[in-house]
């Protein structure tokens, strides 16, 4: 199945349109409180190492990777939008975002990925 992945921050705009929205904001460690972090981005191991460490986010990557099967399964047709947000979009969004493009790429699909808002400022809160 063709799958498009974009992260996002809720703080810049509206979600994109997908068919799946995943909201990593109220359940997931956020790295912008730690000071170290903040300016960082999921381009950098340390913010991934702090996402993909947080409780939850594994079995999240898996439970999307079954979704993302679910549908392929389904009789439609056309690409899969996957959405997965955070507040800014520079850290849990954009490194769930990979670590999900790696897992369905290991399991024969074919996956886009954008980061809508990885390369913005930081949103002070």
């Amino acid at each position: 199945m063709n799958v498009e992945i974009v992260s996002f921050g809720y703080l810049h705009a509206a979600p994109p349109a997908a068919h799946l929205t995943l909201d990593l904001r109220s359940h997931f460690r956020d790295p912008h409180v730690s000071p170290e972090l903040r300016y960082l981005t999921a381009e950098d191991e340390s913010v991934r190492h702090a996402v993909l460490t947080t409780p939850g986010i594994m079995p999240l990557i898996t439970a999307a990777m079954f979704a993302v099967d679910a549908f392929a399964a389904g009789p439609g047709g056309g690409p899969l939008v996957i959405a997965t947000g955070c507040q800014g979009g520079r850290h849990r969004a954009a490194a769930f975002a990979v670590s999900l493009d790696c897992v369905l790429t290991g399991a024969g699909h074919t996956v886009t990925l954008h980061h809508r808002d990885l390369h913005k400022p930081v949103v002070h809160r």
